[in-house]
C-alpha cells in the first residue's frame, strides 16, 4: 500500500534515527566517534546501520576526507534540515508529556 505516513516515518522514525538526527542538529557536523560518545547506549553496528540508512535517503550526508586515518564527518542536508522543526515538535511534545507517557 503507498500510505506516505507509513512509508515515510518508517524510513527514519525508529529511535536511533531521530538520536542521531537531534545530535545533528544541535551540535552540527561530528565524526563518527563523537556521535557515538553521544549515543553510547547504541551500540557501533546499529549507529553505522542508521547513520547510512538515513544517507540513503538524503537526510544525512558523509564525508571522507582522505587523511591518514581516514576522517569521516556526518551532517545534515537540506533535506534533514527541512525536518528538524518537525522532529523539535515531537521532542518538544515528549518533553512535556513525559510522564504521562511513560507512567500513564
Amino acid at each position: 500500500m503507498n500510505c506516505p505516513i507509513r512509508n515515510v516515518i518508517d524510513k527514519f522514525g525508529d529511535k536511533w534515527s531521530l538520536l542521531v538526527l537531534y545530535h545533528l542538529n544541535q551540535n552540527g557536523t561530528l565524526r563518527f566517534n563523537d556521535l557515538h560518545r553521544d549515543m553510547a547506549d547504541c551500540s557501533q553496528k546499529m549507529l553505522s546501520q542508521t547513520l547510512k540508512r538515513l544517507e540513503q535517503i538524503g537526510l544525512v550526508s558523509r564525508t571522507v576526507y582522505p587523511e591518514v586515518p581516514p576522517r569521516v564527518e556526518y551532517a545534515l542536508t537540506e533535506r534533514g534540515h527541512s525536518l528538524m522543526p518537525h522532529v523539535s515538535g515531537l521532542i518538544g511534545w515528549a518533553e512535556e508529556h513525559f510522564d504521562e507517557v511513560n507512567h500513564g
